[in-house]
């Protein structure tokens, strides 16, 4: 494992951003697992403005959200479709036909995770993961508790999850186009633990004083579901970057 420890937020984003196109360079063709939350905006803006400058191509890349909102539309403003179009597949040279998200209104949820798992292996498997932490330990939407086994599934969102997205990204929309009730889903589907371990590289990223315990204990905790996190310990290739302020409580 290499911990790289940034000074601030703009230094992290800027070398996550250098990693993801090195990568990129070595592979055009990479498949490339991307997060959402608030962590990664600055990497997205970053990679943006690479490729605007001729840095980076995103033309034979193929992507793979780590996960979805079960009950929202692809245009749903809270759907995290909306969210990466906003933010990157809208602004940059990829091929919408390279770029998978789980469908979130799939009538059947499980079924809809082996079709997601099937695309994954039709890709030949993630070369690169970009994961985001949550206070609790989740990547991507992997609450505590999930299995190391898991695959791409259909999942209750805790308590922890819910606090924190509705900090971050406060909820819009209407559930039925009508009236002004606001919308946030308590399920998702994820991309499984043991797809993200079988990344050949993972990223994780983390900012700020807020994760800092989590990113203690995921880097020098026990090894345990209850804080899925901490699998990464087991992974031959994984980089974690962080902010100073994330760095605080780390040896």
């Amino acid at each position: 494992m290499r911990v790289v420890v940034a000074p601030d937020y703009e230094a992290l984003t800027l070398v996550a951003a250098k990693f993801i196109a090195e990568a990129i360079a070595e592979k055009p063709g990479l498949v490339l697992a991307l997060p959402t939350g608030n962590t990664p905006l600055g990497v997205y803006r970053r990679l943006v403005m690479m490729n605007r400058h001729g840095e980076v191509s995103f033309s034979r890349v193929t992507t793979f959200n780590l996960d979805e909102y079960i009950g929202l539309g692809t245009q749903h403003p809270l759907s995290f479709r909306v969210y990466m179009k906003e933010h990157f597949f809208g602004l940059v040279d990829i091929d919408p036909a390279r770029v998978h998200l789980p469908d979130g209104l799939a009538l059947d949820p499980e079924a809809e995770g082996r079709r997601y798992e099937a695309e994954i292996a039709k890709a030949g498997g993630l070369d690169l993961a970009v994961l985001g932490i949550g206070l609790n330990g989740h990547i991507g939407f992997n609450e505590p508790g999930s299995s190391f086994d898991s695959r791409t599934r259909p999942v209750t969102l805790s308590r922890e999850t819910m606090i924190g997205l509705q900090a971050g990204r406060p909820p819009e929309g209407t559930s039925n186009g009508q009236g002004s009730a606001r919308v946030f889903p308590m399920s998702g589907l994820t991309v499984g633990i043991a797809t993200i371990m079988e990344a050949k590289r993972l990223l994780l990223l983390a900012s700020g004083e807020v994760k800092a315990a989590a990113v203690t204990r995921a880097l020098d905790g026990p090894i345990s579901k209850d804080f899925p996190a901490s699998v990464l310990q087991r992974h031959a290739n994984v980089t974690v970057l962080v902010d100073r302020e994330a760095a605080i409580d780390l040896d």
